[in-house]
């Protein structure tokens, strides 16, 4: 995590743009467990930044993006969380694992174009009502440097929804 960013909203596109290419690697890999190996990249590498945005980004844009768009963004990542979890507790030879990985593909897209969106996006709304996009990358930055070592250690846990109701 070398790399340096302009705002938080450079960190965030950084992000969108590296799960964009570990999807595209995901869906010309052959062997099961190259595929595996992809899914839990992307697994891990969502779940940091669903963590990152809905801690410290999502808050600091509450009253200052639309209300709608906000709302949205929070059920959009938890459809993610549950194949994401689903994903991580099941194995490339299981029935439905491609398409799982693929559909949280076409969801993240979805996701990713709303909050990219020139002028009307989240992202666009937030910098227009002057949300503090320097102040909050070094925070974000430290949440998610703490959030990838616990990753590598002892690993993350499930994700947890905040909008759906799971069994």
């Amino acid at each position: 995590m070398a790399e340096t960013y302009k705002d938080a909203i450079a960190l965030l596109k950084a992000d969108h743009r590296k799960v964009e290419d570990l999807f595209s690697q995901f869906e010309g890999a052959k062997s099961p467990s190259k595929k595996e190996s992809l899914a839990k990249q992307i697994c891990t590498e969502l779940k940091i930044h669903t963590a990152i945005e809905e801690e410290i980004f999502y808050p600091a844009c509450n009253g200052k993006v639309e209300k709608d768009d906000m709302d949205e963004a929070y059920v959009e990542h938890d459809g993610a969380k549950l194949l994401i979890n689903d994903i991580e507790a099941s194995a490339p030879d299981a029935e439905y694992y491609d398409a799982k990985v693929m559909v949280l593909s076409e969801e993240i897209k979805h996701h990713v174009k709303e909050e990219e969106a020139r002028g009307e996006g989240m992202f666009a709304q937030a910098k227009k009502e002057g949300v503090d996009v320097d102040g909050l990358l070094d925070q974000m930055l430290a949440r998610k440097k703490e959030l990838m070592a616990q990753a590598k250690t002892s690993g993350l846990p499930p994700a947890k929804t905040t909008t759906l109701v799971t069994a």
